[in-house]
């Protein structure tokens, strides 16, 4: 390859040695290819590095799977078991060109990174963005890799995925395929750093060591204590994060908080505006219990599937935490078993014959619109359209005594609401202590590690808050038979607080039975099955926020989208209500105020009411149907 470009580098290649192509497929893959390395240029003239990995044994022109980050491609041995090991596992057994490429500004490749880079080159065509990267590194490819057949696939998983998602706007002719997974869409509305207008602290805390100070590492926050729950109360108010440790040196942490409503950095930054056609098969992958992009990844979905007129959009979601399906565990996450080894499953039966099809020409997979993995019988299901539209949804009312019901609120009951003080000095953690940093890592920060903040406490046993004042806490009976929820779901809560804002956080929770015998340590566990939040004052819009009116009722929809799970017979429903959830959102002052200006004196501890009376029916909107 060196003889065909100028921008080739010599590379040292493995040693081939001499088996039989099957027992190297069963035995390490990454000895069957051979690795060249790029430095490919983008119409600026910046060159972004690149490593092409081609099999040693080619005999006939094969497509190119091609995936960006921002992460870095190199490795202990450069790169192989990086890649081989993880996203190309199975991929790879089947024959193609695999190139991985380090994004503008990261690692090896020149340029500047800018964090969610907008697309600008629609206003200007002189402009580059990650679609124009994108679309140049592709044109590059199929133009300077020998033996390639001319079609290109590309696939990742958050911000990777978010690369492939902006591949898609304006793609190149020769893009045939894309895999999108756990891509973020809007930051401030449902991806990792806002959810609802309420600022996820420790993930955006944290971004700041990753991306801007060094671009040659993959570097995490500097705590100076174990338990970041104490670490970011004894920060005190945001405006310390500067003083103490940024410095004012990051432009992610300067934008979030000179941008805490969603005004036009946000909307710039969107996504889902540019996506206007769907021209490419596209496979969009997530998990349920995925803490950073779930939100994302459907709202891509959505907005596909809005403008698909050929059926080319297709949706996978697995029992997950982010970015599980490439790199394990496969058959459990935490304490919750799949009963199956779900990673095979997804990319040996979903994801490689996807691409084979596309790229290569082989019988299309039996892949349904959506093909989801159902928590709590642990089956895969496949579904014409997601989410159902002839799915009935049924109101799970809060009632007094704690009680979760499906028959409304009685007239004569004496209670109508239940109320606690949500005081930011002591806000609800969530997960349980000590909690670790969120985006934990192996050795030199490569690679995430499954501890409890960063992946597990998605499926943390939520008996962790028991005893809390609080956190409201409402269930129902037994269940007399299977309970399917496949839908959209919404939690409406009525309430008031004695401040002018607050939060209001809601989650759906499966609760096991005491008496559990296929695994006795899960009797009584609470499994959070969807949650989310909403700060207050973004109730009517998230460009103007408007203070609430102190005692005031006031009506809270909160969007918990999606889920496909069946509550088991003798199982109960519980839902959560509660104003913190720190440190994963920072504290609401419970004073309407620009939060990043706020005070240690504007922190003010409120009185908040809930109600389930006949006027005030707080309740969850759920696609909930008996099974017989």
């Amino acid at each position: 390859m060196a003889d065909r470009s100028p921008y080739l580098v010599p590379a040292i290649l493995v040693i081939l040695l001499s088996m039989p192509a099957a027992a190297v497929a069963e035995q390490d893959i990454k000895l069957a290819y051979q690795k060249s390395e790029a430095m490919v240029p983008m119409r600026d003239g910046v060159r972004l590095y690149t490593q092409i990995y081609t099999p040693k044994q080619q005999s006939t022109k094969l497509p190119i799977l091609f995936l960006r980050t921002p992460y870095g491609i190199s490795g202990e041995d450069g790169g192989f078991t990086r890649h081989f090991d993880t996203t190309f596992k199975e991929l790879a057994k089947e024959g193609y060109l695999i190139v991985v490429q380090d994004a503008r500004g990261r690692h090896k490749s020149e340029g500047k990174f800018e964090w969610n880079r907008p697309v600008r080159h629609h206003r200007d065509p002189k402009a580059i963005d990650a679609s124009t990267d994108a679309y140049d590194s592709i044109d590059w490819l199929v133009k300077n890799i020998p033996n390639n057949n001319g079609r290109v696939g590309m696939l990742g998983v958050s911000y990777p995925g978010w690369y492939v998602t902006m591949a898609l706007v304006d793609p190149h002719p020769a893009l045939k395929a894309a895999s999108p997974q756990a891509s973020p869409s809007d930051y401030f509305i449902g991806d990792d750093f806002f959810h609802f207008g309420a600022f996820r602290l420790q993930p955006s805390a944290e971004l700041p060591y990753l991306f801007d100070f060094d671009a040659s590492t993959n570097a995490r926050f500097p705590y100076d204590q174990i338990d970041c729950y104490e670490f970011f109360l004894d920060l005190g108010p945001l405006s310390n994060m500067n003083r103490k440790y940024l410095n004012n040196v990051s432009p992610t942490w300067d934008n979030f908080m000179e941008h805490d409503t969603y005004d036009e950095y946000w909307v710039e930054g969107g996504t889902l505006p540019h996506l206007t056609s769907v021209t490419v098969p596209t496979l969009n992958v997530v998990g349920w219990w995925d803490a950073e992009n779930l939100g994302g990844a459907l709202d891509i979905y959505d907005k596909l599937e809005s403008l698909d007129k050929k059926n080319l959009n297709q949706l996978v979601v697995g029992p997950w935490a982010h970015g599980q399906w490439y790199r394990g565990p496969a058959e459990n996450l935490g304490a919750y078993d799949f009963g199956s080894d779900t990673v095979v499953h997804y990319q040996a039966n979903i994801e490689a014959p996807f691409f084979a099809h596309h790229l290569k020409g082989t019988p299309a997979p039996k892949l349904g619109e959506a093909t989801l993995f159902q928590t709590g019988t642990n089956k895969w299901k496949q579904y014409p359209k997601w989410p159902p539209t002839d799915q009935p949804t049924t109101k799970l009312y809060l009632q007094p005594d704690r009680k979760l019901s499906f028959d409304p609120p009685a007239e004569d009951a004496v209670e109508e609401y239940a109320s606690y003080t949500s005081d930011p000095e002591n806000p609800v953690p969530y997960s349980a202590r000590p909690i670790m940093g969120f985006w934990n890592g192996l050795k030199d920060f490569k690679e995430p590690r499954f501890d409890r903040a960063g992946k597990l406490w998605k499926v943390e046993d939520q008996r962790f808050v028991d005893g809390r004042p609080d956190v409201l806490t409402f269930v129902t009976e037994p269940l007399e038979s299977d309970m399917e929820l496949a839908g959209h779901l919404e939690a409406v809560l009525y309430a008031s607080t004695s401040g002018t804002d607050s939060d209001w956080v809601v989650k759906l929770i499966d609760v096991y039975p005491e008496q559990y015998p296929a695994k006795p340590e899960m009797g009584g566990y609470q499994l959070m099955i969807a949650d989310d939040v909403l700060r207050g004052k973004f109730r009517n819009s998230f460009s103007k926020p408007e203070p609430l009116v102190p005692g005031e009722v006031t009506e809270f929809a909160i969007n918990l989208r999606t889920r496909n799970h069946v509550f088991r017979k003798g199982h109960r429903i519980m839902v959560q209500v509660q104003s913190s959830w720190f440190p994963l959102i920072d504290r609401n002052p419970q004073t309407f105020i620009d939060i990043p200006q706020a005070t240690e004196e504007d922190y003010q501890s409120a009185e908040q009411r809930v109600y389930f009376s006949t006027k005030y029916p707080s309740h969850l909107v759920l696609p909930l149907n008996p099974l017989h």
